[in-house]
């Protein structure tokens, strides 16, 4: 792509810190280790912060330390990366799919108590697309309940609601530091939790179920490899010392997308801010009107794509997914289903240029008045192909 979708903003000093790290002794489970540790959960204002090696990886061992097991139901959005179901599945629970709100497209608090059951243990709230979920309301309804809150906020480093770094309101947060995240480690994760009991648990559970990484033949629990290396964590710490600047510099980006594609029908623009918190920008979404179908989103897709410009269809809908075929009927999601069929994700990366940006908007624009024309019974043989192949 001569624009791509996103891209890692690697500078020198991180490239300095990993080549020191590489001089060394100690390539994993080392100082640079506790380092990033701390300093996560200072930044985010947690008590206690345990690094593994992906977010997905953080969420399943949050599920395990809160003891989420077979039989159970978890709460969550279908309007997220497919991570969150299947590592509710993992445990052998079942996740329960519900609604989203139409404008921060986060779990519609409304929709949750009409979702649960006496089976019902937990719920993971996804900080969609960095954009802060409006806690109070899920938080109560949780406390009513007895039910644990995972707060997913791989997306959302740095996202504040009422005053707070989110991540920290429920029984543990986790955090993703892929390359497409504001910071990264290139692979990595992060739980956060005031739990000592949960934390302890994460982070025996990650080296192999080891009570004591000095007594490496001794195994209490039942592990895994979820270890996070030091090369990792020397980028970021690297990374987390900038992350000011590069959230300040991404809602700029989005502040520039907005203003290019102000008042133009054909797009619903993302809000830039909630009364609630701060937005940390992940990507810039935009939504089609509702004069297209998901044929005509995708051909756009595909058009923008063979002109170089990277673009992306988020989120496909999880229980629209082939391997969630079944758990939850098409057409029971409504406001999910609809944005998810006219979403497009811009190019979004801390280091893309203006004219780059003039580019991606004048391209998309040229385009959305070139869309092939359907009639309505082939609109309706492409719905029924695209739900066949969803499952």
């Amino acid at each position: 792509m001569r624009i791509p979708l996103s891209a890692p903003d690697v500078n020198e000093e991180d490239i300095k810190a990993v080549s020191d790290v590489l001089r060394t002794s100690r390539l994993s489970l080392g100082p640079k280790l506790e380092e990033f540790e701390h300093a996560i959960a200072a930044y985010v204002g947690a008590s206690d912060a345990v690094a593994v090696n992906s977010g997905t990886s953080a969420l399943h061992l949050c599920l395990r330390a809160l003891g989420i097991g077979e039989g159970d139901e978890v709460i969550i959005p279908s309007f997220a990366f497919v991570a969150v179901a299947n590592a509710v599945r993992h445990e052998r629970a079942t996740p329960v799919f519900i609604d989203i709100e139409s404008e921060k497209l986060n779990l519609d608090p409304s929709r949750i108590e009409s979702a649960i059951t006496f089976r019902t243990k937990a719920i993971i709230v996804v900080h969609t697309f960095g954009c802060p979920a409006n806690l109070e309301p899920i938080l109560e309804i949780a406390g009513r309940h007895n039910l644990r809150v995972i707060e997913d906020a791989c997306e959302a480093i740095g996202a504040e609601y009422n005053g707070r770094r989110v991540g920290t309101f429920g029984d543990a947060g986790i955090f993703s530091f892929y390359p497409n995240k504001q910071i990264t480690t290139g692979e990595g994760g992060v739980v956060v939790t005031r739990n000592p009991e949960a934390s302890q648990f994460v982070r025996k559970v990650r080296n192999q179920g080891r009570d004591n990484p000095e007594n490496w033949f001794q195994h209490s629990e039942l592990g895994y490899n979820y270890r996070i290396s030091e090369i990792n964590c020397a980028l970021g710490v690297e990374q987390l010392r900038r992350i000011e600047p590069i959230l300040t510099r991404r809602e700029a980006i989005a502040r520039q997308y907005s203003r290019i594609l102000a008042g133009r029908s054909e797009f619903k623009l993302p809000p830039m801010n909630v009364p609630f918190g701060r937005i940390s920008w992940f990507v810039y979404v935009v939504r089609l009107g509702m004069q297209f179908t998901q044929f005509q989103r995708d051909w756009l897709v595909r058009e923008m794509l063979t002109r170089g410009i990277g673009v992306g269809r988020y989120f496909a809908p999880i229980h629209l997914q082939p391997i969630y075929k079944g758990w939850a009927t098409p057409g029971t999601l409504p406001v999910t289903e609809q944005i998810a069929s006219r979403a497009i994700a811009l190019p979004f990366f801390n280091r893309i240029q203006s004219d780059q940006i003039e580019e991606v908007c004048s391209t998309l624009a040229e385009l959305t008045h070139s869309v092939p024309h359907m009639e309505k019974e082939d609109t309706s043989r492409h719905r029924l192909r695209m739900q066949s192949a969803a499952g």
